[in-house]
């Protein structure tokens, strides 16, 4: 059985793996203190254009979330995000037990709008709600879907208006920025956002996150709370010298195109035969809508996520592609769609 399943289901890249062996017999200090922590965080900064940068190295993305967040708001204050948000959605309510609520917004393709917001922050008028304070998006978004460079400024100025932190959330920002509709660089992420994350976990690594502070107002005593919410680790170097190692020669964004030009050739198959998609497909994720009994024998014989009916007669599937999927594998199930297709 091949696993469609997810983008993180191999191991690590092998040039992530060879820079643990080059570190092999160093003696390095910790929490987040060490040489390699300081060489990875300069290297970042360099990228971003963003000498300041504030940058902390995490272990996965719900911990950078919830402790991300429980920081910047005040005990009274709310986080906006989709419907469809991770933080919503996939994270046990871990915002939540944090003592803030999650004002969520209704959107057909997965991203937040000035005019999706705008009633939220009519409707919570008084000292009696929750006061939204920032605003969670995702780039990719938790349908695959992108943020032009167009939309993310015009929804940052929008936060900037109306008193509004925005938060991206990248655990898939290598597949975004290496999207062919992308006009996104990494400058423009340290611009137009007051903090982000750069995602390491689903492009190759181990594990890891590399949060990114551009707005310093509230990045203050961070590192409290980190050890607080167990988000500060002994060994922290584990996870920068693999972002170190993302981060050179443009390892990451084409490890993020890689697993796009393979979901393309699934979406390509699936175009030839005629079935239709939940969510327009712009990376490696894709929400493809078979017949019922198609569905069934796919997920009989291929790890994917069922998301269920999408109407009496057809369930949704998602096929996760990654930076480890090979052409060979897309291949296969072609071979095999078309033998299930037959019967």
């Amino acid at each position: 059985m091949y696993d469609f399943l997810n983008d993180y289901n191999q191991t690590v890249h092998p040039q992530l793996l060879k820079e643990f062996i080059d570190i092999n017999n160093k003696k390095l200090s910790g929490y987040g203190l060490d040489d390699c922590c300081n060489d990875a965080i300069n290297h970042i900064r360099q990228i971003l254009n963003s000498p300041n940068a504030d940058i902390h190295f995490m272990a996965g993305g719900t911990i950078t979330n919830l402790t991300t967040i429980s920081h910047i708001l005040k005990p009274y204050q709310a986080v906006i995000a989709a419907e469809t948000g991770h933080i919503n959605v996939h994270e046990t309510g871990a915002i939540e037990a944090t003592g803030h609520k999650v004002v969520t917004v209704k959107t057909e393709d997965g991203k937040l709008t000035p005019e999706l917001i705008k009633p939220v922050l009519d409707y919570h008028c008084d000292e009696h709600m929750v006061q939204p304070k920032l605003v969670y998006i995702s780039n990719t978004t938790e349908l695959g879907t992108l943020y032009s460079k167009q939309e993310l400024k015009e929804l940052y100025q929008f936060c900037q208006k109306n008193h509004l932190y925005l938060y991206l959330d990248g655990a898939r920002l290598a597949m975004a920025l290496g999207a062919k509709d992308n006009d996104i660089t990494f400058p423009d992420l340290a611009k137009y956002t007051d903090v982000f994350y750069i995602g390491g976990t689903k492009v190759g690594a181990f594990a890891g996150e590399a949060l990114v502070f551009n707005n310093h107002t509230i990045n203050h005593d961070f590192r409290f709370n980190m050890k607080q919410k167990g988000a500060i680790l002994a060994k922290s170097w584990i996870i920068a010298v693999q972002f170190k190692a993302l981060m050179q020669n443009d390892l990451y964004i084409s490890l993020g195109k890689h697993s796009n030009t393979m979901a393309e050739k699934l979406i390509t198959l699936f175009d030839n035969h005629g079935f239709t998609f939940a969510a327009t497909p712009q990376t490696n994720q894709i929400f493809v809508k078979l017949p019922n009994q198609l569905a069934n024998k796919i997920v009989s014989l291929y790890a994917v996520d069922n998301l269920g009916q999408s109407d009496p007669d057809h369930i949704c599937l998602r096929f996760c592609t990654s930076w480890s999927t090979q052409e060979v594998e897309i291949e296969n199930f072609a071979t095999q769609l078309k033998k299930l297709l037959k019967n």
